[in-house]
């Protein structure tokens, strides 16, 4: 065998086909090849902006001899988990079973027919801090399975059972209730931040869905204390824009670097809804921020957005943003004892990291005094331009249906709300450019990313698009079609609204217990899962009911609220207990019981065959 990456698509499968470890992708090929050598598979999953997936590369994946062990002992697999959440998804439940923890790297040993029985994430070359070397999990590993081989396969069957999990949930809930819901909100409240906003501590993450389930609620308070702690905090990114994807301190000052597309899409609609609902300009600010962001950074030519920038560069975490204060005193000039304030940078610092080289890095904060707007704009420039000169983040180039079905809505409604009253301080014609946007990346998919049949696919990049498209996938875009019809009135988002939820129902529906598998019945593996909370993006199924009960208000149709309903018949008594893992959903459930939302647009009547 050999590496065969090379003729993959995904920028985090291709950084690994120049590895001496014989990777091959996820594929029936892979586990047959496995049956006929008689040894199991390793699947190690992770993601191109993921830092410790990048140590551990560096450490064992690259080294020779490590990877002859890999080799002999094993079918070594890789996967990208943003083109095969279903692979990853599973198997991280099944680990976190395990050993009570999970994580990227994930990397998981399978019996030939696909049954984990052992794994774990990052494992270091050499025994530290309590870990066991890779190369030592290898070797115990392959003996284990050399002696004890047909014991493990024996045990598979009731593995199987375990983690078919949600699955098998019965529905418990009757009618949504205010008193539900006002009890998600109270337990909210009970987690709830009150110095820096959001909940719980560290590591603290934005949760956009819980932010919009407040706003609906009209929980203001809640929802605008943390919106205006991350707008200020190292989180988000004062100088060009959109937001990391966590912080590691409970006060969003250092972030983890990587940005996500997903998040910037579901946090920029979060702080555009928040300035609708109470008119501060500083949230329409960060909006339209985050947008100039994706649209400058992450958009390709075809309109489609690309997935992530990761968070490191020249492999070290948080180089490209970090600055130390006398590099500002030199940039600044006269500027810099306001930039310094505003931007909460010292000498001593405010950024540690034993892998970083340097001490007295800052990451910029913008709670000090803010400098007038014309210096203000002039320090971002400059920093801007400087920041410029460094080897920027790599950037995950792949395009996926459900990330960019998230950023179609936030770009039609604020597209919408800009053309119809913009605020004197946006420039002319930004509406309209945003509107366009969204439609571009809407035609884009609907172009490039649906096979021979119309369906949906999962990922494209480098003109080529793969994988069947997953119950996420169909159900965000059914969402983002209400949202183009209800903001361009044009009857095709309509009708393919009503596409998508059709085959929603036929594809992904349980006839049986209700609600939404996670995938198609022609795409299973070893069981069919329904995965059903956030994380950190909406639950497939979350998504689903949500489109088809606002589809259910436009048209009337009992068979699409029959379906949205089956959904919150499952996790209706659940959600409110748990509201920081079904955000999504409890914004459905609001909307449910909540008046109808009048449009502007005539709903056209339903095609009937």
């Amino acid at each position: 065998m050999a590496n065969a990456l090379a003729r993959e698509t995904s920028p985090y499968l291709l950084q690994h086909a120049e590895n001496p470890v014989e990777w091959v992708p996820w594929g029936a090929e892979a586990f047959a090849t496995a049956a006929e050598r008689g040894v199991p598979v390793l699947v190690s999953i992770g993601y191109s902006s993921c830092h410790w997936c990048h140590v551990m590369e560096r450490e064992s994946f690259e080294d020779p001899a490590t990877a002859a062990v890999m080799n002999e002992e094993f079918v070594c697999v890789k996967v990208d988990r943003e083109e095969r959440p279903d692979v990853d998804s599973l198997y991280m439940e099944a680990v976190q079973g395990m050993t009570g923890r999970g994580g990227w790297p994930l990397n998981v040993f399978l019996t030939p027919e696909q049954i984990p029985f052992y794994g774990g994430t990052y494992f270091p070359p050499e025994p530290r801090h309590g870990m066991p070397a890779w190369t030592q999990v290898l070797q115990a590993i392959a003996e284990s399975w050399r002696e004890n081989g047909d014991q493990i396969r024996a045990g598979g069957e009731k593995l199987r059972v375990q983690l078919s999990g949600a699955a098998r949930l019965s529905p418990t809930a009757g009618a949504v209730t205010e008193e539900a819901l006002e009890r998600a909100v109270e337990n909210l409240r009970q987690t709830f931040d009150a110095v820096h906003g959001g909940f719980g501590g560290a590591p603290k993450f934005p949760q956009a869905s819980v932010l919009e389930f407040l706003l609906a609620r009209g929980e203001s308070e809640l929802a605008g204390t943390t919106l205006r702690a991350m707008a200020a905090g190292g989180i988000h990114d004062q100088l060009g824009g959109g937001f990391a994807r966590y912080s590691v301190d409970a006060g969003w000052t250092v972030p983890h670097f990587e940005k996500m597309l997903y998040d910037n899409a579901l946090l920029a609609r979060v702080y555009l809804h928040a300035w609708q609902a109470g008119g501060e300009p500083r949230f329409l600010q960060v909006c339209l921020d985050t947008l100039g962001w994706a649209l400058r950074e992450m958009r390709g030519a075809e309109g489609g957005f690309f997935s992530a920038l990761d968070a490191d560069s020249e492999g070290i975490e948080g180089r490209y943003y970090v600055w130390r204060a006398d590099e500002l005193r030199e940039l600044l000039g006269e500027d810099a004892a306001a930039a310094l304030e505003w931007l909460g940078v010292s000498e001593a610092g405010n950024f540690s990291d034993p892998h970083h080289p340097e001490p007295g890095l800052n990451v910029l904060t913008a709670r000090g005094a803010e400098p007038p707007p014309e210096q203000r704009e002039r320090i971002r420039s400059r920093l801007l331009a400087a920041r410029a000169e460094r080897v920027p983040p790599a950037l995950d180039e792949k395009r996926l249906t459900s990330w960019n079905a998230l950023m179609i809505p936030v770009l039609a409604e604020a597209g919408a709300a800009l053309s119809a009253d913009p605020p004197a301080d946006v420039a002319p014609g930004t509406g309209e450019e945003l509107t366009a946007a969204a439609l571009g990346c809407a035609e884009f998919i609907l172009r490039d990313l649906r096979d021979e049949r119309g369906r949906l696919l999962r990922t494209y990049n480098g003109g080529q698009a793969k994988i069947d498209g997953f119950l996420e996938d169909y159900a965000y875009l059914l969402e983002a079609a209400i949202v183009l019809f209800e903001a361009t009135c044009q009857e095709r988002w309509f009708e393919l609204a009503v596409e998508l939820a059709d085959e929603t129902i036929e594809r992904f529906a349980d006839p049986e217990q209700g609600g939404f598998f996670s995938t198609a019945a022609d795409q299973s593996l070893i069981v069919r899962r329904k995965d059903l909370e956030d994380s950190p993006i909406p639950a497939g199924a979350s998504s689903a009911a949500a489109g088809l009960l606002r589809l259910a208000q436009l048209t009337g149709e009992e068979r699409y609220e029959r379906h949205g309903d089956s959904v919150i018949a499952l996790l209706g008594e659940i959600a409110p207990r748990h509201p920081a893992a079904f955000g999504h959903l409890l914004a459905a459930m609001h909307w449910r019981i909540a008046p109808a939302r009048p449009i502007a647009c005539p709903v056209p009547p339903l095609r009937t065959n």
